[in-house]
């Protein structure tokens, strides 16, 4: 059992627990992305476990009608059991996804696994979207010093690309570790993703100046966007976003909750305040 301090932020331990938070979500304008939690499997059924999960979850929310769609984690579905089962499984998923119109987004993990996760979304989104219907979406983090050319590169693939700033402790050669560094390439990020991108940009981040300054953005461009922001994180401020834009709830469930919550508490000075705040405004 989620103890209170944490089902704040985890929606509970079963798909139909998420679901019905996926439901009071969409009752205030708000939209899901749900995310069943598990990474780093070394083991093939573990990986066909939550790969199947997934396949079934999207059958629910069509049945359901409920307005909501997937994020995976490459790891989670065998990315470090090799790329070739990491491409059995998340073709399988996005297969079913797609099959009852359920979009699925690709999360990006450390930077070792971020080739691998261009190359798979790419062809996913090349095979199965077109300009007028996305399928599949991947995240990319403004604190890698490679991101500049990703973006670049995925600005004509009809996929949707979130934007965060990253979480992971990764090393000096591959990332900028200051925060107003981190700032300014998220904001340099997003500013080329509305003059460029057709649409289908995330923006993912509570940072009321990122915020802002992609509101900004979409009054000069007029780009399609959506904010996606985390569960039990200034959710009065998603309602409130919501009256106007396009917002996702990130909403985790299942019973690896433990490592996510004390995670995503620890990742940054920023996410543990955000986190407090939550708690003492229940």
């Amino acid at each position: 059992m989620i103890p209170p301090v944490a089902n704040r932020f985890v929606a509970g331990e079963s798909p139909a627990q998420a679901l019905d938070h996926v439901r009071q979500l969409n009752g205030r304008h708000v939209k899901a992305i749900v995310n069943l939690l598990g990474e780093h499997y070394e083991d093939r059924s573990s990986v066909r476990s939550d790969a199947a999960e997934y396949r079934a979850l999207a059958g629910d929310i069509s049945k359901s009608r409920l307005e909501a769609c997937l994020s995976v984690k490459p790891s989670q579905l065998g990315l470090n059991l090799g790329k070739d089962v990491f491409r059995e499984e998340l073709t399988a998923v996005v297969d079913a996804a797609a099959d009852h119109d359920v979009f699925v987004w690709i999360d990006m993990e450390d930077h070792t696994t971020t080739d691998a996760t261009l190359d798979a979304f790419e062809d996913l989104a090349r095979e199965y979207g077109d300009d007028d219907q996305y399928r599949v979406g991947v995240c990319v983090q403004a604190n890698l010093r490679r991101t500049r050319d990703d973006v670049e590169r995925l600005a004509d693939v009809p996929g949707k690309v979130r934007f965060v700033k990253g979480a992971y402790d990764e090393p000096a050669a591959v990332a900028y570790r200051e925060s107003p560094r981190v700032d300014q390439e998220y904001k340099t990020l997003l500013e080329y993703a509305f003059e460029r991108f057709d649409g289908g940009i995330g923006v993912g981040s509570h940072d009321p100046a990122m915020i802002d300054h992609a509101i900004e953005l979409h009054d000069e461009y007029g780009t399609d966007f959506e904010f996606q922001l985390l569960m039990g994180v200034r959710e009065s401020a998603q309602f409130d976003l919501a009256a106007e834009y396009p917002v996702y709830q990130y909403v985790p469930y299942g019973d690896r909750w433990k490592s996510y919550f004390y995670r995503r508490m620890t990742e940054r000075n920023t996410n543990l305040r955000f986190a407090l705040e939550a708690i003492l405004d229940r």
